[in-house]
């Protein structure tokens, strides 16, 4: 028998914070928000400075970069990305809605709900409710009902011309990197850019929805509560945009 605990608290207790790119031929996708995002949540945990390694060179077949921040250090790994992963990029999402039981924009003041934290149990555990009814993902909801983003990913929908997503000061929750580089961009399309709460009835209402996260871009929402959804011509333009083949 020992005392002795052979993980770092910063592993064992999710102490720290963390990213993660999609790696491309050309290098880590989106590599300078990623670092700055990094950076912010490490303040938000009061985590001690440190060098962030220069990864701007790194470069080779499609892959998962991830950056780790503790107490104690800073190091990356490169994976290649799960098929999962691939697939519900290429053939779409089944998605619930769940409430999250909190308020939209009403958190407490030591919330980390703005930092991407290794405390990364409840996300994980939403995704495997998910898969225990039928689905892989869900779209979390506030106790007003107003829609605030995914375990791992933001949420996107289109409504006429407008492209969307959730803001997120206002909804309290994580500045999804993906879903504002898409909507920067979205104009070079013909599509005008908007950041708006939205209820789930709204959303289901809407003409496409879309997961956006690093490693799958965007993966459309194919069945949302179990009601099935028209796949969208935008889908392959949008991926493309993203510079996603």
């Amino acid at each position: 028998m020992t005392d002795r605990i052979l993980v770092s608290p910063s592993d064992l207790l999710g102490d720290g914070v963390f990213e993660t790119l999609h790696l491309r031929p050309s290098g880590p996708w989106l590599l300078a928000a990623h670092l700055e995002r990094l950076s912010r949540s490490a303040a938000l945990l009061d985590l001690p400075p440190r060098e962030l390694p220069d990864l701007s060179d790194s470069s080779g077949r499609e892959a998962a970069l991830r950056i780790f921040y503790t107490r104690h250090l800073v190091h990356h790994t490169v994976s290649p990305i799960p098929e999962p992963v691939l697939r519900e990029r290429r053939e779409g999402i089944r998605v619930l809605s769940a409430d999250l039981g909190v308020s939209a924009g009403r958190r407490p003041p030591w919330s980390l709900s703005a930092a991407k934290s290794l405390s990364y149990a409840s996300n994980l555990a939403a995704r495997r409710w998910a898969a225990r009814h039928q689905a892989e993902d869900v779209v979390w909801l506030s106790i007003e009902g107003y829609v605030l983003e995914g375990p791992t990913s933001s949420i996107v929908w289109l409504s006429g011309g407008a492209l969307c997503t959730v803001p997120p000061e206002e909804a309290g929750i994580l500045d999804g990197i993906t879903a504002r580089h898409l909507l920067s961009v979205a104009p070079s399309v013909g599509l005008s850019p908007s950041y708006r709460m939205v209820t789930l009835p709204e959303l289901a209402g809407a003409d496409a929805i879309w997961l956006a996260s690093s490693l799958r871009g965007l993966a459309e929402v194919t069945s949302l509560d179990g009601v099935a959804r028209p796949r969208s011509p935008w889908t392959p333009r949008l991926l493309s945009l993203l510079g996603f083949a």
